[in-house]
């Protein structure tokens, strides 16, 4: 395997702005059960979109769907303009670009914190180990957990292990970083140290796919809510719309049992 890319010239081709992720008329199925029912779904370089739903909907098929963990029946998914790979190397390179953020933390419990933000930098990006390790230490620090990276995940609390894997994703330098309920496994009080890192990130301009129970991260942080029930995307709007004004009575149902007044 050489270590020369020959992808590379086609990245200074791509816009500079625009459509990052564009999914058209995605449909799957878990057999008979309809998951994703023709879902048209545009997502703008920088923009923060939170799906919200109830349980069973499809939102976390649909973030999975994003970086083909979850593969569809048919239509298609693009990233920065180019199909999503079906398999092999080049889906490798396209789940690079896609940084995946779960509910559990999935790390590495044999690695350190470092080793854990690391390993993917060194063997996937082909970093030198000591460009790996201080990039590693920067992305600790931003996430508020650098004086952790020796110990072990076991070592740390749930709000620490996830700040710990949103490093890992964002040290692969992804184009887009995808969150499939990454709160719903914390005690409450370990919510929002996870949250503010999410708002952070957000503020710095990251694209972000955002599955999420959280209505307060939804309202303050989002660009877009896309609210779905039983595999549709029922409406979209800004925050400010859906919360204040949601048009459909799905979402005016949803948000009366969540929201108390």
């Amino acid at each position: 395997m050489s270590g020369v890319s020959v992808t590379k010239e086609t990245d200074d081709a791509r816009p500079a702005s625009g459509d990052l992720v564009v999914l058209s008329n995605v449909n799957k199925h878990f057999g008979a059960l309809h998951v994703l029912q023709d879902i048209d779904l545009t997502i703008a370089r920088g923009e923060v979109v939170v799906v919200i739903g109830p349980s069973g909907s499809g939102k976390s098929t649909l973030c999975r769907a994003i970086n083909r963990l979850e593969p569809i029946d048919s239509g298609s998914i693009s990233l920065d303009g180019k199909p999503l790979p079906a398999e092999g190397k080049e889906l490798a390179r396209l789940r690079a670009d896609v940084g995946m953020v779960f509910q559990s933390f999935n790390l590495f419990a044999h690695k350190t914190v470092l080793e854990n933000v690391t390993l993917g930098q060194i063997k996937v990006r082909k970093k030198d180990k000591a460009l790996a390790d201080e990039f590693a230490r920067t992305l600790l620090d931003r996430v508020g957990v650098a004086n952790q990276a020796d110990k072990y995940p076991a070592q740390l609390s749930g709000g620490q292990q996830q700040r710990v894997a949103i490093a890992r994703a964002l040290a692969m330098e992804p184009k887009v970083m995808l969150f499939d309920e990454p709160t719903s496994a914390l005690d409450p009080e370990m919510i929002n140290e996870v949250l503010e890192v999410m708002q952070q990130l957000a503020r710095d301009g990251m694209t972000m796919v955002v599955v999420t129970h959280e209505m307060g991260f939804a309202r303050s942080a989002a660009n877009r809510v896309v609210f779905m029930a039983d595999g549709q995307i029922v409406e979209e709007a800004t925050p400010e719309q859906f919360f204040t004004n949601p048009r459909s009575d799905r979402a005016k149902d949803f948000l009366s049992k969540i929201l108390h007044h």
